[in-house]
This record gives structure tokens, sequence and C-alpha cells, in this order.
């Protein structure tokens, strides 16, 4: 399986002006003191504001503000913002392609399930991604972390997953920020363990209209609902095809559960993958190839990547 991801530098002067900060606050005027500064300002500059939060946080905020000014921040639900980690990446790229040359400020409320630590990882892998895959656009993006809700290790990998914080009235650099490459890498190299309870194996070759079918007849009766069934069939035949052309001309589908979810591994028999970021940036749209695992990601809720010497498997998870 291969992606055309591409790589940027994540210093300010190679980012082509992008930010991304994150912002610790433990009370209401914690908050309106470190955010509102830069709506402000924002708006004084004729930026579009755009509000992804919590209906509180929502609040919160907008209560600072002049109603003036109030009235041009565009407000989202957060889980509109936040659906999942691809949707969320493509949904920036998107604001930000749209919105140039004029910069767009981003206010949002990521979501970190400390209970469930597939989905935290992935929500933190996404924000470790953003400054190479946002570079080049003028989007600023300010994350809200409240600390009277985040344990301690969440809050640590906040650190280590933006370049500058702000807290306690000061913005600065994060002394614990990891490069996004070596921050995913020992996701890459671990096996994935096998989905609990039942599964179907499926063996596939160059043939993936068979797979297609058998796919779907599949997920069928493993009870995936109907509007995501077409989302499951795409995102294997993706898949599929990269296993054929570049993970040794076949590999195998199979499906499995977790509680509330659908788990569906596409394995092949290549030489493996080496990049960690794979699926995080968008093809070159001149390009006939390489949206595969770009779309991929915005056609599942999260996607894992493990690949060794024997080969790659890719996990993509379906909420059910």
């Amino acid at each position: 399986m291969t992606s055309r991801a591409e790589t940027a530098g994540t210093g300010t002067e190679e980012t082509g002006g992008f930010q991304h900060r994150g912002v610790f606050y433990s009370s209401a005027a914690d908050l309106r003191d470190r955010v509102l500064p830069r709506m402000r300002a924002a708006r004084r500059d004729g930026d579009r504001v755009v509000l992804g939060v919590a209906p509180e946080t929502r609040a919160a905020l907008l209560s600072g503000l002049p109603a003036a000014d109030a009235s041009h921040v565009e407000p989202l639900e957060a889980a509109e913002l936040y659906d999942a980690p691809g949707r969320t990446l493509a949904a920036l790229h998107s604001r930000a392609r749209a919105e140039h040359p004029r910069p767009v400020l981003v206010v949002g409320e990521p979501p970190l399930p400390s209970e469930d630590p597939v989905r935290l990882r992935e929500w933190h892998r996404l924000d470790s991604v953003l400054t190479r895959a946002l570079a080049g656009t003028r989007l600023r993006l300010l994350c809200l972390h409240d600390t009277r809700t985040l344990p301690e290790r969440v809050r640590r990998d906040v650190r280590r997953t933006h370049p500058v914080l702000v807290a306690e009235g000061d913005e600065h650099g994060s002394p614990d920020y990891v490069d996004p490459a070596s921050f995913s890498a020992p996701d890459l190299a671990r096996p994935l363990p096998a989905p609990a309870g039942e599964q179907r194996t499926l063996e596939f070759d160059a043939d993936l209209a068979a797979l297609r079918t058998a796919a779907t007849e599949a997920a069928e009766k493993a009870g995936v609902p109907r509007k995501r069934l077409g989302d499951l069939v795409l995102a294997v035949n993706e898949l599929a095809a990269n296993a054929v052309e570049h993970g040794g001309g076949a590999g195998t589908l199979t499906l499995g559960r977790r509680p509330g979810w659908l788990l569906c591994d596409v394995a092949d028999r290549g030489t493996g993958l080496h990049d960690p970021l794979l699926g995080y940036h968008p093809a070159d749209p001149l390009s006939p190839r390489g949206y595969g695992l770009w779309i991929t990601r915005q056609l599942c809720d999260y996607m894992e990547i493990s690949s060794g010497a024997h080969g790659s498997r890719i996990r993509l998870h379906f909420a059910t």
C-alpha cells in the first residue's frame, strides 16, 4: 500500500502562516482571557472566525464579545467540526482553501475520550499532523482544553502535539513538542490486536469487483447500518487496490467487532509501509493516483496502520 504523503517543516516560517495553539484553561474567566483577545484581533483584521465548541463554551466566549463582533462569528457544533479525525482534517483543509487568501481563525474543542485508548490516540495523532497537513494555509487553530476535566496523561500528549501553548496568560513554544512523524512512528511498528468475537476473512486478488460484492454481503450479515455500507465498501476497494498494486498482488479482508464498532482489516504481504503519516495529506489534484488513504480516512471513523517485514495491516473502525 502506498500514499502520496508529503512533508513540510513545523517552524512558523515553514508552514506558510498556519498556526496551531493548544489553550489550557481552568475557568470561564481563564477561557475568556486567553481566547477573546485573539477573536477580537481577528475581527479587527477582517478575518473569518469560526467557533466549533460545546454550547456552554460558546456562550462563555460570545458573552464577552461586543454584539457587532459576536454576530460575525460563525458557530458550529463541536460534534460537527469533530465528527471523525479524517473528516475533521478534510473540513479544515477545505475551509482554509475556501477562505484563501483571507486568514481564518478556528476555535475548536477537540474530543479527547480518555476512556477509549484507540479513539484518544487517533485524535492526538490528528493534532500532531495538522502542522504538516495544513502547511501553506492561512488557517489559525486554537484547540481548547479544560484542565478541570482532562487527566494529566492526556494533557501530556496535548503538550506533545501542539507546537505553541497558551496557558496562565502566557503564549510559548511547547518544550515537549514532538515532530509529527516521530509521534506516530511507534504506532506504525506495533501489531494490532485481533478483533474480539466472531470474525470473517476473505481472500482477494485483482478481481476487485468480486471483493466488493463479497464485502457487501459480509458487512450486511455483520449488521452494518445501510447508511454506512457504501462507505465501508468504497474504503475496502481503495485499500485493496493499493494492496494489489503495491502489496504483493493479493491480500485478506477481515471483519470483526468491538462493542459499538465494526472493525475492517485489510492486510497484504508487501514489503511494508514506512511513512507514519500516510493518508493525512491530500494528493496532488493533477495526479490520477494517491487519493486512496486520504479518501479512506474520511470514509471511516478511525483508521490504524501497522506494518512490518511480512506486510501491512490497515484497520478501519466504523461506528454501528
